[in-house]
């Protein structure tokens, strides 16, 4: 039996939660999904997830915020990160302080892929 990676979603927008699973798993992903930072810092997920598809800009906990407790606590995913919110300066940031991407809603679902196939490689 093969195991998949597992590529965990973060992200407040629930149409995005429901959809992004059905792609990811044609990519050959395992997925789970979170509302919020807070509900994946809550789980056991940081401990066995494989990437990390986290919205930018979230209620309470944002996601470079995310990015930040999770470098504090030592814990290395890649992060793939995307936002509804066109902002250059803001990618430049992420991806200077360690994320693989940052892409721009509505983006394609190779653009992900892609994105995501990166971030497990170089796992």
């Amino acid at each position: 039996m093969t195991v998949r990676p597992l590529v965990s979603v973060v992200d407040d927008d629930q149409s995005v939660r429901e959809s992004l699973p059905d792609l990811l798993r044609t990519g050959g992903y395992d997925t789970d999904v979170f509302e919020s930072a807070e509900a994946f810092l809550a789980s056991a997920a940081s401990s066995r997830v494989d990437c990390l598809v986290l919205d930018v800009y979230m209620p309470g906990m944002s996601g470079p915020a995310l990015q930040e407790e999770l470098s504090r606590r030592r814990i290395r995913i890649p992060i793939v990160f995307m936002s509804a919110q066109i902002d250059a300066d803001i990618r430049r940031e992420l991806i200077a302080r360690g994320a693989v991407d940052c892409l721009f809603k509505p983006f394609g679902g190779e653009v992900l892929l892609e994105a995501v196939g990166v971030a497990i490689q170089g796992r």
